[in-house]
């Protein structure tokens, strides 16, 4: 839980070198993009800076709905729709990677009886 000093201490300024303008588009079933286009301060369009495309989903787990998302490498709209499964799978296959890594790590660090070091220092009778 944050404390006082914390919420105090929150930078709140903007970075005015790095504005985008949003927008998404979205099919209503499973895709939605989010297009950043760079622009200056004015609200004008920054045209040394690329437009970010950014896939959305949501996959239906028992646990209820996980939200995806990706960056898609893409220069036009109609590029990036074209784009969007390949990408949604490769954050799919990103995301399936880091659960077994730690479902790895999980087991790993489970210590049952009788396996491992036996440099406990508990004495028990009989050995």
């Amino acid at each position: 839980m944050a404390n006082e000093r914390d919420v105090e201490s929150v930078d709140f300024s903007v970075d005015r070198q790095n504005l985008y303008l949003e927008e998404s588009f979205t099919d209503l079933k499973v895709a939605t993009i989010r297009r950043l286009t760079p622009v200056k301060t004015d609200g004008s369009v920054d045209k040394t800076r690329k437009t970010i495309f950014i896939g959305e989903t949501n996959i239906l787990t028992p646990n209820g709905p996980l939200p995806l998302q990706a960056v898609i490498q893409a220069k036009q709209l109609q590029q990036a729709f074209k784009n969007f499964p390949e990408a949604m799978q490769a954050a799919v296959d990103k995301l399936a990677e880091e659960v077994k890594k730690m479902k790895e790590k999980q087991t790993s660090s489970i210590i049952a009886p009788g396996s491992g070091k036996q440099d406990s220092r508990i004495i028990v009778p009989g050995r």
